[in-house]
């Protein structure tokens, strides 16, 4: 019985040559191997290319129209009943037939390419990332070659047009198919695809148009910044091949442990460590900041722990305006060796208090044993 390749297709029988087509290229899409790799789906894509290698050759189509099948035994011959029409064909290749009937031609790609980007550490002081800083830095990068100045050809010579792509770049293959001639191109692997070879390279860099050297760059570091931060200098990376355009250098900020301050954002933190007589009596004393000098005023009856701010006395903000604070944390120094007039001193000092016998004390909640009196208490 003759196969209904009008049905495979799912068109009808008078169907066009462009209704056939179209519905050929509906069905690849959903069922060509490269799409859907499962079975049955292959099998169908296999029955619907015969089908349209069928219908879209007249002299089979009128066979089918006059109720035979053109790829029986004596039916008129052709590809072979089951035979697939785009054997080791890709979707691609098909839809490249369907679209536009062929490769596409990019022509030669340039030589001349844009660099890279760089990125270089450099490491400043607490005082440095506070104030900015401007900062000349070695690097070493690709450079212009300082012989060919780019050209990458020897001295007296030039590039010549690539012998086997003709200066396109590309070499194409052809490959018959049921649809008619499949052109598909690459890259010519003489030329690499630039369309023209150097026969006498740049004996300094080899062709490549760059060579690396080493330079100084300066670096204006802006106040704020931090660890971690990356300031770019736009142009000054690594040449491109061919001499191209130089990408980014990015210098990138390690901040330096500071002795004094610690660093939380733009604010700062820092410890002072005051007498117990100074605590108790109040004091005042001068502190170095990162900028300046300022006067710290210690009340009387000042407790370890205590945190005094000074406003803007922080960090500045690397993108907007003024200063970050600076919290000095105050720790009040006990001392350990107490002897002759100082120790009686003291044990005057706590008998006029009355502190010779002290009881462990909760702030603002009396004694331990009077709370613990208490929680029983509240029990009952």
């Amino acid at each position: 019985m003759a196969r209904d390749y009008y049905g495979l297709l799912g068109v009808q029988k008078g169907a066009s040559q462009d209704e056939i087509k179209r519905a050929y290229r509906k069905l690849a899409r959903e069922l060509h191997p490269d799409v859907n790799p499962d079975p049955e789906s292959q099998s169908r894509f296999k029955d619907v290319s015969t089908a349209y290698e069928v219908l879209s050759d007249p002299a089979k189509r009128q066979i089918v129209d006059l109720g035979g099948d053109p790829l029986s035994s004596g039916g008129g011959g052709g590809a072979g009943g089951g035979q697939d029409p785009f054997n080791n064909m890709g979707f691609g290749d098909i839809m490249d037939a369907f679209f536009g009937g062929g490769a596409r031609s990019r022509g030669p790609r340039s030589r001349v390419r844009q660099g890279e980007d760089s990125l270089l550490p450099i490491e400043l002081t607490l005082e440095e990332c506070a104030t900015g800083v401007a900062k000349d830095l070695t690097v070493d990068t690709a450079q212009v070659c300082t012989l060919c100045q780019g050209e990458g050809t020897a001295e007296g010579t030039s590039r010549q047009t690539c012998d086997t792509c003709k200066g396109a770049g590309e070499i194409q293959q052809v490959q018959r198919s049921l649809l008619g001639q499949v052109v598909t191109s690459r890259p010519c692997p003489v030329c690499r695809g630039y369309g023209e070879v150097i026969p006498d390279p740049c004996r300094q860099c080899n062709g490549d148009g760059r060579i690396r050297a080493r330079r100084t760059v300066r670096a204006n570091i802006p106040a704020g910044v931090g660890d971690g931060i990356r300031v770019r200098l736009p142009g000054q990376g690594e040449v491109g091949p061919g001499g191209g355009a130089p990408g980014d250098l990015y210098v990138e900020v390690r901040e330096k442990a500071h002795e004094m301050f610690t660093r939380d954002g733009v604010d700062l933190h820092c410890t002072v460590h005051v007498p117990m007589t100074a605590a108790a009596l109040g004091t005042s004393m001068t502190l170095a900041t990162l900028l300046d000098t300022e006067d710290l005023d210690i009340r009387p009856g000042t407790q370890s722990g205590t945190v005094l701010t000074l406003r803007n006395q922080g960090m500045p903000r690397l993108r907007g305006t003024g200063n970050g604070n600076l919290f000095v944390h105050v720790e009040v120094m006990t001392p350990t060796k107490v002897e002759g007039r100082q120790a009686e001193l003291l044990r005057e000092l706590a008998t006029l208090r009355g502190e010779e016998h002290p009881e462990l004390m909760e702030r603002n909640h009396g004694g331990l044993f009077s709370r613990i009196r208490d929680s029983f208490a509240g029990g009952h």
